[in-house]
């Protein structure tokens, strides 16, 4: 069971990245997903979560509105649009999947990716 994330890299402050995550050996289209960030000495945060159906979503306050969540559960494939970038957002970004349940902004996950670099230059 593998959720793998893709799309990170270098981009200076003000670009656009679009992570995804691909999910293999089981099926997750019908958990719900969601994008947490680590970045150095600092605590793993929630960073997006989006229902199964794609009705209900959460984002951090932190984000203004520059970062969308989206998903294709025909592909299994989980999305994280980020514009408007700024230093403060380099971190390891994990994607994560649990069962849809209990409140979007749990940060009780169950299955995680392995975490790909984004680093954002100023």
């Amino acid at each position: 069971v593998q959720l793998v994330e893709s799309g990170g890299g270098l981009v200076q402050a003000g670009g656009s990245l679009r992570l995804s995550c691909a999910a293999s050996g089981r099926t997750f289209s019908r958990w719900r997903k969601g994008w947490f960030r680590q970045a150095p000495g600092k605590e793993r945060e929630l960073v997006s979560a989006i229902s199964w159906s794609g009705i209900s979503t959460y984002y951090a306050d932190s984000l203004k509105g520059r970062f969308t969540i989206s998903r294709d559960n025909a592909k299994d494939t989980l999305y994280l649009q980020m514009n408007s970038l700024k230093p403060e957002d380099t971190a390891v970004y994990y994607c994560a999947a649990r069962i849809d349940n209990g409140p979007i902004d749990t940060r009780r996950y169950e299955y995680w990716g392995q975490g790909i670099q984004v680093t954002v230059s100023s």
